[in-house]
């Protein structure tokens, strides 16, 4: 069973960071998928784990740049794990824009 996380235009960056950077400690992950608002956790067995879904305009600029800021965070921290696990970066999608 995929478990998911909502937040809004609201959420704290270092706050989901750290829930984020718990859950690649706790778990045994290999993949984050960061598609718009819909970002995705995979294990080594490439099954989905866990689901953040951000609910955010993305026309709204603060959100974005929050976002923005969310993600530059995980990826450092992915980045300094020295492991195997890895993401895919499609925050910003022409059609999202619209």
């Amino acid at each position: 069973m995929t478990k998911k996380e909502i937040y809004y235009i609201d959420f704290d960056v270092d706050e989901v960071s750290s829930r984020i950077y718990d859950l690649m400690d706790k778990w045994s992950v290999h993949l984050i998928h960061i598609k718009g608002q819909n970002w995705q956790v995979f294990n080594h067995s490439n099954e989905l784990v866990y689901e953040f879904d951000f609910l955010i305009d993305f026309r709204n600029i603060d959100g974005r740049i929050k976002l923005e800021d969310l993600k530059l965070n995980v990826i450092h921290h992915i980045e300094s794990l020295k492991d195997d696990t890895t993401y895919v970066d499609e925050l910003v999608q022409e059609d999202l824009l619209y």
